[in-house]
């Protein structure tokens, strides 16, 4: 028997609504509110199936009382019961399991029950293995299960990657209705922003339910901002830079475990994406990440590794091309083995870069030590 909680605050549509639904067999009305404030308070003890809600509520705007009864009853699926078109067309077409414009039809209504028995029988089916979930954040945000991509899990909009991203950035740590409003919409009214917000909310609470992401948004403060929970969920910036931190300088003993945080730097925080409040962590990350790799490189010069070498310094252009250290341990290393080929052509390269695309030259400590190494070899440009 389905269980489902009913929730609008007009009387008589609420009655006519649990008249229409006590004609379906599979379903059981486990309560009626026209009170969204006590249904989100009661509706966790009657453990829904689904709640039919009105979205046009005086008191408590329907969205939000939709975003808040998801974190209730987080197994239960939404209906938005509505009187005004363009909330379902542009709001939960996709997100919503239904939407239903009033007045109620018959044939609507028990539409609508049918696709919500389909995804019920299914819902065995879909159960995931509970293997180990990693977020990554370096690069780009993506999510892996047992090692492999979660490529199923898509956010509905930008908006929702985004909030989901700053989340995250902030994890377990509270954020305010406000910030997260000027972040997203600065440009809209409260009334509107909110709206988005509250929308947006939802659609991400469902797209981590939907492939079983254990990550909880709580809702704190009485509705004015939100916490990521992330507990042990493994993130693999933080798995990084606890690594960095934990192990002691590079020597022969060790060397192959700073290879592997070497390697799992994949790219700068968010890199894919123009979120200038990432900045910051982005600049940071990255600088933690220099010195590091900086230091393999000189270990492996040290030990005459000269190949590893190589290999470190021409992943450091490649991720970071105007980092000139970079470039300018390339051509010293290529100058070691003889390569004075090599040597004029990453010179070459770097100098291009900087007058092309900075329009500036090139640092007095690389040009120098190209002169004096050009003197050395009898070349002249």
């Amino acid at each position: 028997m389905i269980q489902a909680i009913l929730v609008d605050d007009e009387r008589l549509a609420l009655v006519k609504l649990e008249f229409m639904l006590k004609k379906i067999p599979s379903l059981h009305i486990a309560a009626s509110y026209t009170d969204p404030s006590q249904a989100i308070q009661e509706a966790p003890s009657y453990h829904p199936d689904v709640i039919f809600i009105d979205i046009e509520m005086p008191e408590i705007n329907g969205l939000q009382a939709a975003e808040m009864l998801q974190e209730a009853c987080p197994n239960a699926n939404i209906i938005f019961v509505t009187a005004y078109n363009h909330y379902a067309v542009e709001a939960f077409e996709i997100n919503a399991l239904d939407y239903i414009l009033k007045p109620v039809r018959n044939d609507r209504l028990l539409k609508a029950v049918q696709r919500l028995e389909e995804r019920l029988s299914l819902a065995p089916k879909l159960i995931i293995a509970k293997e180990e979930v990693t977020i990554r954040c370096l690069q780009s945000l993506r999510f892996e299960r047992g090692g492999q991509s979660l490529n199923n899990l898509r956010w509905r909009t930008s908006k929702a990657q985004e909030l989901f991203a700053f989340l995250l950035h902030n994890r377990n740590r509270f954020v305010s209705k406000d910030m997260l409003i000027e972040l997203l919409w600065p440009d809209f009214n409260l009334k509107k922003a909110s709206t988005h917000l509250y929308t947006t909310i939802y659609q991400v609470r469902q797209c981590l339910k939907q492939n079983e992401v254990d990550l909880h948004i709580s809702n704190l403060s009485g509705g004015e901002g939100y916490t990521l929970e992330t507990g042990s969920m493994l993130i693999d910036v933080d798995k990084w830079e606890q690594g960095i931190l934990s192990l002691e300088t590079i020597s022969e003993v060790n060397c192959a475990e700073h290879q592997v945080l070497f390697e799992l730097y994949s790219g700068d925080y968010y890199d894919d994406y123009d979120y200038l409040w990432a900045e910051s962590e982005r600049q940071r990350l990255r600088t933690i990440w220099l010195h590091h790799a900086m230091g393999i490189a000189q270990f492996y010069i040290e030990s005459n590794r000269i190949a590893e070498a190589v290999t470190v310094y021409q992943r450091v252009v490649q991720l970071q091309p105007y980092f000139e250290q970079g470039h300018l341990g390339l051509m010293k290393v290529y100058d070691s083995i003889g390569e004075r080929s090599a040597v004029e052509e990453q010179y070459k390269l770097l100098k291009d870069l900087f007058q092309q695309e900075l329009n500036i030259n090139l640092p007095a400590s690389v040009e120098q030590w190209y002169e004096q190494w050009e003197q050395l070899n009898h070349r002249v440009r």
